[in-house]
């Protein structure tokens, strides 16, 4: 009956109470007033770095009417009266609105926006005392079987809350108006006093470099957050807060008390847990794997997608609707511009600072500048266009060719964040950046940062002149290749997408397939469990396959039954036209390759399910294949194609000859020759009349 409070979802300062439902028991009433009480009391010994008078003040008084809750439990007491109920049924409701409150005001990451929002939330605690008086005042005390002292208690503090004053204190509102201060400083393009930015750090208790990341990462949730619900009343002053944060961030902490590559080196124990739960625990304060006691590397929460995957598959086997995960990516288009003037100038403040770090500090103040670039530039639009104006680029490339593990590994992320937009992109090209980082992808310090590689190159081969120059470096694709061969998932994936950008010019299609990818790809097809993984992979085939060289290879291979078997189970429309795709362009092969699919008794149904339900394009792909097999059955029946009659060949020379006297001579693969069969224009009868020799 009690609302959980450990929602990740819910929006600060909104409190989803739940009123009781109608003929609730008095005990289980009871029970749940002191169950909440506690909840209460034990924030007493949580940090409040704003609101420390307010609310203690509304502990204390919640601390009081657990005594008196716990009173009339121990002395066994009914009470059934209406005028009772309604007053117990008040509290409960207030209850869960003040312990939300608390929690709001105890939140990690939330220090500064409470700060900001101070005298709402000084409000709320007065509103909600006022209205626990309320429902004491009414409570008929003289029919409730409990002490003298406790009954005097609790009209005592029906009294007191009409009368408490629940005002903003003097220090919070000092230190907003500092806060205020310094964004005014930064919309006039100054740079705060760092005395002023420490003394506001520490009145929030903000000590440390993750403690001011949480600030940042809490602020970017609720920007996102009042973005897709349409709000902006808010959305200036929380960006602007937001750039104070991150200018603190940089400037105000020199060491990073978190292990700066953690998200690559983290480690498994090889468990899955279900999120709610694995959330719940870290949020208990439990740092530790609760399988097997070890601590815990990171406390980043990495999703199985192979479980995932499996899951799904399920519910799509027994015809089971599963909801899609709460949780969105953020949108990052949405940050093309800082989102106020404070903001923007914050940012600009922060690049030209980081670009400093990068020429002339230490190798320490090199890694951490990397860090905080390739943290900025993954969070917003507007902050690569900053750093693409002050000369970062240039230095981090420089960064790419150190032997500290760190400091390439932050260096080549950054530029990764930063390739994602157009004008960086040109300022790697320009400074040499293509050969720096395929050396990063053949000979990185380790296996992260040769993904990494990998990931930046399929950026940058996003514009058409730099996919043509990247494959034209020699040991650019094979150096891919080489990844999609050895690398880990992540590699591989990364190696896989960076190909098939290059493939979208043709003249990268031979250098591709000299490479000799096939292979690795179709094991790919076979041994991965990452859905994304194998429909990529089916994308880079398709596309060797539009030529018959490619052709060729594919058909050296094991490929034919598992693509049959993907078409026949994936739950991934795009692959299924890939399979599709392939199909199509392997039945150019010959005979065989048609035979071999025309008698696959559950591959009919799988088409016709793509013709019906796919894409336009995919739906196309689908006829023509259909086409092609309904064409080979009609020939194979009716004695005009001989078994295995030589067609197999990768060419055949085809006499078409109609009733009509037409009569032509192709040098034609045989799907191709079907293809043209099923689409001739004629009629039903002259179709019968074709003659095929060889």
């Amino acid at each position: 009956m009690i609302q959980s409070s450990d929602d990740p979802n819910r929006r600060i300062l909104k409190f989803p109470a739940v009123h009781p439902c109608e003929g609730v028991s008095s005990l289980t009433l009871l029970r749940d007033l002191i169950s909440l009480s506690r909840n209460i009391c034990d924030y007493q010994s949580e940090i409040f770095a704003t609101q420390r008078l307010n609310a203690r003040k509304a502990i204390r008084q919640i601390g009081l009417l657990l005594i008196f809750f716990q009173e009339i439990q121990d002395r066994h007491e009914s009470f059934v009266s209406d005028s009772i109920s309604l007053s117990f049924l008040e509290l409960h409701l207030t209850f869960q609105k003040l312990r939300f409150l608390l929690e709001d005001c105890t939140r990690e990451g939330a220090r500064l926006w409470i700060l900001m929002k101070r005298e709402r939330v000084s409000t709320e605690f007065r509103l909600l005392i006022r209205t626990i008086g309320t429902a004491l005042d009414v409570l008929p005390l003289v029919s409730i079987d409990v002490s003298t002292d406790v009954r005097e208690l609790v009209e005592l503090l029906a009294k007191q809350a009409f009368k408490a004053k629940f005002d903003v204190d003097s220090d919070d509102e000092r230190v907003a108006k500092d806060v205020l201060t310094i964004l005014n400083q930064f919309e006039s393009r100054l740079a705060p006093n760092r005395i002023d930015l420490r003394r506001v750090l520490d009145h929030l208790e903000i000590q440390s470099w993750s403690q001011c990341n949480k600030e940042i990462k809490f602020l970017e949730k609720e920007i996102d957050l009042e973005s897709s619900n349409g709000e902006k009343r808010e959305a200036v002053l929380l960006n602007s807060l937001l750039g104070f944060m991150c200018y603190c961030r940089v400037l105000m902490f020199d060491l990073v008390d978190r292990k700066i590559n953690e998200l690559s080196d983290g480690r498994c124990d090889g468990h899955t847990y279900d999120r709610y739960s694995i959330q719940k625990w870290l949020k208990a304060g439990n740092f530790t794997c609760p399988k097997t006691g070890l601590n815990l590397t990171s406390t980043e929460l990495a999703p199985n997608l192979a479980l995932r995957k499996l899951i799904r598959q399920f519910c799509a086997d027994n015809g089971i609707l599963m909801a899609e995960p709460g949780s969105r990516s953020r949108d990052i288009t949405k940050t093309i511009s800082a989102g106020s003037n404070a903001a923007a100038e914050a940012i600009k403040l922060i690049a030209n600072y980081l670009a400093g770090r990068l020429v002339v500090g230490t190798g320490e103040e090199n890694n951490k500048a990397a860090y905080e670039i390739r943290l900025l530039a993954k969070s917003s639009v507007f902050n690569r266009s900053c750093f693409a104006q002050t000369g970062t680029i240039r230095a981090l490339l420089v960064l790419l060719s150190s032997t500290d593990l760190s400091i390439q590994e932050n260096a080549i992320t950054a530029l990764l964040n930063l390739s994602k937009y157009s004008k960086c992109k040109t300022e790697i090209i320009e400074n040499g950046g293509s050969r720096l980082i395929l050396d990063v992808l053949s000979r990185g310090l380790n296996m992260y940062a040769r993904q990494i590689a990998a990931a930046t190159l399929f950026y940058l081969s996003s514009v058409e002149e730099y996919r043509i120059l990247i494959g034209e470096i020699p040991e650019a694709i094979p150096s891919l290749v080489e990844l999609i061969r050895d690398g880990n998932t992540r590699g591989k994936k990364n190696a896989v997408v960076a190909i098939l950008g290059l493939l979208v010019f043709p003249g990268n299609h031979r250098r591709v397939l000299a490479a000799g990818p096939v292979p690795s790809l179709v094991n790919l097809l076979t041994y991965s469990h990452r859905e994304d993984l194998v429909t990529d992979s089916l994308a880079v085939l398709a596309k060797l396959a539009e030529k018959p060289d490619g052709t060729i290879a594919i058909q050296g291979t094991s490929a034919l039954p598992l693509l049959v078997g993907i078409l026949n189970s994936s739950i991934s429309w795009a692959a299924k036209e890939h399979c599709v795709s392939l199909l199509l362009s392997l039945c150019n092969g010959g005979s065989k390759v048609v035979s071999l699919l025309q008698s696959n008794p559950s591959l009919m149904a799988s088409l016709y399910a793509v013709l019906t339900d796919g894409t336009s394009r995919a739906s196309k792909k689908a006829s023509s294949l259909i086409s092609i097999l309904h064409e080979f059955h009609s020939l194979r029946s009716t004695g005009l194609l001989a078994p295995e009659s030589g067609l197999q060949n990768q060419e055949s020379r085809v006499t078409i000859c109609s009733r009509t006297g037409y009569s032509t001579t192709l040098q034609i693969g045989f799907g191709s020759f079907l293809a043209s069969l099923f689409n001739h224009k004629g009629s039903s009868s002259e179709l019968k009349g074709f003659l095929v020799a060889v």
